[in-house]
């Protein structure tokens, strides 16, 4: 007998839920936490060896931003390249583009180069790299 899609049971309806973490690999955490502090404004809420891995945790409000680091270290000393497949970028949600306005500002107290405040049909961006050269911007929607 030969089963058809009319006789297969469709799986059952599920949505898929927010982002429940994010997790960036970085190549020194003596070098990526203390940045990622700055830029943040708080200490991690959690560092911890595994083993396999060592974690730093940031909560981000309902999201935690974990940084891990392997004890092997960086196998590929190839500069990132959002071409590549994996990562494209990480971005921290604004109100509006006064937030955006105001990220430039502590990124340039804090030293850190950044690209300008880009407006787009679907919202308004603020580009900068951490220490691993990983791509982050802070995101506002459009004005309404």
């Amino acid at each position: 007998m030969t089963t058809t899609a009319a006789t297969t049971p469709a799986p059952p309806a599920v949505t898929m839920g927010v982002i429940a973490h994010v997790v960036l690999t970085v190549a020194d955490l003596s070098v990526s936490v203390p940045w990622y502090e700055e830029i943040i404004g708080a200490r991690p809420v959690l560092d911890e060896d595994t083993g396999p891995f060592r974690h730093v945790v940031f909560a981000l409000g309902g999201t935690p931003l974990a940084l891990h680091a392997f004890p092997e270290g960086v196998l590929d000393d190839a500069p990132f390249n959002p071409r590549r497949p994996g990562l494209d970028h990480v971005a921290f949600g604004c109100a509006d583009r006064a937030e955006l306005a105001t990220w430039a500002a502590r990124l340039d107290q804090l030293g850190v180069p950044h690209g300008e405040i880009l407006a787009a049909h679907y919202g308004s961006a603020l580009a900068f790299k951490d220490p691993d050269g990983l791509p982050l911007e802070f995101f506002c929607p459009p004005a309404s």
